[in-house]
């Protein structure tokens, strides 16, 4: 099977919607979230929000799959390809 190449802008909306994804599969909140890494509630709002300017660092990026118990490879599958 052969992957599509993605450019920056979808891969931060490929990231945000699985991160979003794996937070409600596992009945956590945004605010839950954001106690236990450390990171604003408004923070963890922009980085799952749709339509909000996306910039989060490989260590958030870590930080966040390490509290929502996700591997990190896991969340640059597009399942919509």
């Amino acid at each position: 099977m052969q992957r599509k190449l993605l450019n920056n802008k979808d891969i931060y909306k490929v990231i945000a919607r699985n991160l979003k994804k794996r937070r409600k599969e596992i009945r956590m909140t945004q605010k839950e979230l954001s106690e236990l890494t450390g990171y604003s509630y408004a923070y963890i709002r922009r980085i799952e929000g749709p339509n909000c300017s996306k910039n989060f660092s490989v260590l958030t990026l870590y930080n966040l799959c390490l509290a929502l118990d996700i591997d990190i490879g896991s969340i640059f599958e597009d399942k919509n390809i």
